[in-house]
């Protein structure tokens, strides 16, 4: 049975993994342009939109706790799926579903060692700095004092952030803008721990398969005289014959 219930949540994380992909682009899109557009005609219809594709989210997210067998393990390992659905106001979160993309991609990678890590990088560290910007900018430009009124101030704090460099030219001075700011700085040492890590990886994967064609080719040279050896021995024993 429970074998039955795993493999059943599977086929329903499978089945959903595009669509929830072309919902957070979606989701990417409408909050853009509401960010940009700011106070247009558009922003009523596209917070509607977000707020659509937030119940999208919430159902899918009910619909896996459902299927799953055991309840506490799925929510203590869906963490972020669940801030996603509880912490509605936060909406940048569930933008960074499209992280999805970045593994699709790098299924048809995987094996090429040199393009994951590519992928890896460029995809995240993209993904990560674009919606901490539209975050920052939505929550800092209309503030008292703000020195982070522009998208281009809020990718260069963004960047400098991510980086830990930290310039402090730019700043967020409101509660939500401090809340990306220390969920950015958190994401930024995980992102170059997962850098480090993954390039790590790379470098122990090429050198066990150096180790291994040396070892191969070893064996090949070992066989190689022992068949000479059996040669030469086949060769006295009829020249004395």
């Amino acid at each position: 049975m429970l074998l039955a219930d795993e493999a059943r949540l599977e086929r329903w994380e499978r089945k959903v993994e595009w669509p929830l992909t072309a919902l957070a682009l979606l989701f990417l899109a409408a909050y853009a342009w509401q960010v940009f557009d700011d106070h247009g005609a558009m922003h009523v219809p596209l917070e509607i939109v977000l707020w659509l594709v937030w119940l999208l989210f919430a159902a899918e997210f009910i619909t896996r706790l459902t299927l799953a067998q055991n309840k506490v393990k799925f929510l203590r390992t869906h963490l972020f799926d669940l801030a996603a659905v509880i912490l509605p106001m936060v909406r940048q979160l569930r933008v960074l579903r499209l992280i999805t993309v970045v593994t699709l991609l790098n299924e048809k990678f995987q094996h090429k060692i040199r393009q994951r890590v590519g992928i890896y990088v460029a995809g995240v560290t993209t993904i990560v700095a674009f919606c901490a910007s539209l975050a920052v900018l939505d929550a800092e430009r209309h503030a008292e004092n703000a020195s982070i009124t522009t998208f281009g101030d809020a990718l260069w704090w963004t960047l400098t952030t991510m980086s830990t460099v930290g310039y402090g030219d730019r700043y967020p001075v409101t509660g939500e803008g401090r809340l990306v700011a220390g969920l950015l700085m958190v994401g930024g040492i995980a992102l170059l721990g997962v850098i480090t890590g993954t390039i790590a990886s790379w470098l122990v994967e090429k050198l066990r398969g150096v180790e291994d064609a040396e070892q191969e080719t070893a064996r090949e040279l070992r066989n190689l005289r022992a068949e000479i050896a059996e040669l030469r021995a086949e060769l006295s024993a009829r020249s004395k014959g």
